[in-house]
């Protein structure tokens, strides 16, 4: 079996979750009750509970960009982050990064975008040309 992380924290509405991460991500739903419900989160098991979603703050310096911490995210290779970048952007989500190269012919090029989930969890996808550049100094 591959590790796969496991992250739970709250939302405030499960159906607009379900509508986000299910529809618009396109995370198969697992297990779920009437307060919480299991993602395929690309590989990852997310568990989404009812409840007062954590408290953020864009005081994460990373190059040029203040980022929302604390976030999620993942890291796909560069095929599926376009796709889901293209998705995205013909959704019409609102980003608070939109889909970008940062660290341009640097270690650890990577592609990102950030946004928040309807409830106001900030999610960080980024995309990796070469997967030796996740790890890069």
């Amino acid at each position: 079996m591959q590790p796969c992380f496991h992250l739970a924290y709250h939302v405030t509405d499960l159906d607009a979750a379900r509508a986000f991460y299910g529809g618009l991500l396109g995370c198969a739903e697992g297990r779920s009750t009437g307060t919480w419900v299991d993602f395929n989160f690309f590989g990852h098991q997310i568990s989404l509970h009812l409840g007062t979603p954590f408290r953020t703050g864009n005081t994460g310096k990373v190059g040029d960009h203040m980022v929302p911490m604390p976030h999620l995210g993942v890291v796909l290779d560069m095929a599926a982050w376009k796709a889901l970048a293209t998705r995205l952007t013909e959704a019409g989500l609102t980003f608070i990064i939109a889909p970008t190269i940062r660290f341009e012919g640097e270690p650890g090029e990577q592609s990102t975008m950030f946004f928040t989930d309807p409830c106001g969890n900030p999610i960080e996808i980024k995309g990796f040309a070469d997967e030796s550049g996740v790890f890069a100094s």
